[in-house]
């Protein structure tokens, strides 16, 4: 596990869109894992600039983490809308070439179904990931296997805290998503975790330095043989081993002396 420490948040994000510009850049046709939340609307704003600056998306294929059951793909809060909402829409990629899991039907035959359309156009070349609270990747909360694949995950009381902001009062937020299981994340090629601020800290601190535990589904990382970690200086505080690590901006500054 390689890990990046960054002064700010904005130099954390630019330093993760920046791998995957230069993934789409390198490998035209890549395939890309892409994941939703907060942490990834100016990363997504940065790549929808790159596409102004001239990279182009109409070879790559993507297929995101996970989507919530029981919502439709043009929901408001779908992660389907997400996505077109903060990329898909800005850029020149194949919508046909998206692939997001079905929030819609037998949760069963949707995960075996994503599985497969993986299996057919992958292996993922670049897997983006964010962190929860509770050391989530996607929706894999803790406990979740890690062999697990693509399935049907019911949402934990923290993750359900954090995201009801997005739903109105009146609105019933789903309690259950169709998530890309660990496994199937750590069949990606190459993989790049954005995380960010103080609150991100304690997960943080386990993901890198704690023990490869189902309680803590991000540890799972520790066994990828390519997973690149980027945190902000507050993310990385409580990290016991700091200096043992890449620090961003001071590298830079060395390199310019």
């Amino acid at each position: 596990m390689r890990v990046v420490i960054c002064d700010t948040v904005d130099q954390a994000t630019a330093r993760v869109a920046d791998v995957i510009a230069q993934q789409v850049a390198k490998v035209p046709h890549s395939v890309l894992g892409l994941a939703t939340g907060g942490t990834m609307e100016p990363l997504y704003d940065d790549l929808r600039k790159s596409h102004v600056a001239g990279l182009s998306f109409a070879g790559v294929t993507a297929f995101n983490l996970d989507e919530y059951v029981g919502l439709p793909a043009d929901h408001p809060q779908s992660y389907a809308t997400y996505m077109r909402k903060h990329l898909f829409d800005h850029i020149d990629i194949d919508l046909e070439h998206c692939f997001i899991p079905s929030g819609m039907g037998d949760p069963i035959v949707a995960s075996r179904t994503y599985e497969a359309q993986i299996a057919e156009h992958g292996p993922i070349d670049l897997q983006l990931l964010g962190l929860g609270k509770n050391g989530h990747i996607g929706f894999n909360e803790p406990g979740s296997s890690l062999a697990s694949l693509t399935r049907e995950k019911v949402l934990s009381q923290d993750t359900l805290t954090a995201n009801r902001r997005f739903f109105a009062d009146d609105e019933t937020m789903p309690s259950s998503a169709i998530t890309m299981g660990i496994q199937t994340i750590c069949n990606s090629k190459k993989i790049v975790l954005l995380a960010l601020g103080q609150a991100k800290a304690k997960a943080v601190q386990a993901m890198i330095e704690g023990p490869v535990s189902a309680f803590c589904p991000a540890s799972a990382l520790q066994m990828h043989a390519n997973t690149t970690v980027v945190v902000d200086a507050e993310a990385a505080a409580l990290l016991e081993y700091s200096d043992h690590y890449i620090h961003a901006e001071r590298l830079q500054r060395r390199r310019e002396q």
